[in-house]
């Protein structure tokens, strides 16, 4: 008897069988080939040693054309939109602050205008009051005061 190492004998194992499931069965009408309405037509290439070669002319996929690029790029309409609206903005700025400036020299004029008419009646009235004759007359005394309280 041979000693044999039985330590890396490999184990048994109980074998698993898989069964394929079933497709489902055909339909009942029978599957016709037919041929597409675009085939391709048949070409013959003969190589220089006289071998001729048969088969189908394939057309390469072309790849779609590129669209047409605008004359100016959209990023350069843009700042040109954005520098004339700013530029609109800048106009309708100093038509506002004219239009401020020109009302406060308005409120200015018509403030000197009313002290010039109210100045001159004054005048008037100062002027005219020696002609009169008629009026209240009032006699001023001579007011005293002790300890903070009027004696008149």
């Amino acid at each position: 008897m041979s000693s044999e190492n039985t330590a890396h004998r490999p184990n048994k194992q109980a074998v698993t069988i898989h069964q394929p499931t079933p497709l489902a069965p055909y339909p009942a009408d029978p599957v016709v080939p037919v041929q597409p309405a675009g085939m391709p037509s048949v070409t013959s290439i003969v190589l220089p040693d006289g071998r001729v070669i048969t088969g189908y002319a394939i057309d390469h996929n072309r790849p779609e054309p590129l669209a047409a690029k605008p004359l100016v790029s959209r990023a350069a309409v843009n700042i040109a939109l954005g520098g004339i609206g700013f530029a609109a903005v800048c106009g309708g700025l100093v038509l506002l602050t004219t239009f401020i400036a020109a009302l406060a020299a308005l409120v200015q004029q018509l403030i000197i205008l009313a002290a010039v008419i109210f100045g001159g009646w004054i005048a008037v009235q100062v002027l005219t009051a020696d002609q009169i004759k008629g009026g209240t007359t009032v006699n001023i005394r001579k007011a005293v005061f002790k300890r903070n309280h009027f004696q008149g």
